[in-house]
């Protein structure tokens, strides 16, 4: 079932959207199949109003709830204010997909084989 997650900045943990409602929290999740997502208008609101709102996702099969060590992960990061988009926390380079992403409970994102849409 496609799933949508996202931290939680009031839970201080990893929400967990099916079908547009919250239906679990974790302090960490693993996503397979995943795909990075930033709504446009929430960005924008975001912007305007110099205050967070929930408008960034990653979105795919929740695998498990927890994550394995992956020492082939890239650090994966999101700054509304730098860019629109995901991108790899190294090179900066812009991120939509991945064939695993983790998301720890120190707030960190992680994933194998990272990269953009042709």
């Amino acid at each position: 079932m496609k799933t949508h997650v996202y931290y939680n900045l009031h839970k201080s943990c990893w929400s967990i959207m099916q079908n547009g409602l919250v239906v679990d929290h974790a302090e960490a999740v693993t996503i397979s199949n995943a795909k990075f997502v930033v709504r446009p208008a929430g960005r924008a609101k975001v912007l305007a109003e110099k205050r967070k709102n929930v408008h960034a996702f990653v979105v795919g099969e929740l695998t498990r709830l927890g994550y394995a060590n992956e020492p082939l992960a890239e650090r994966i990061s999101y700054n509304p204010y730098k860019a629109g988009h995901f991108i790899k926390a190294v090179t900066g380079d812009k991120v939509d997909k991945a064939s695993l992403v983790m998301l720890k409970s120190d707030r960190s994102v992680w994933a194998l084989d990272p990269c953009a849409s042709v």
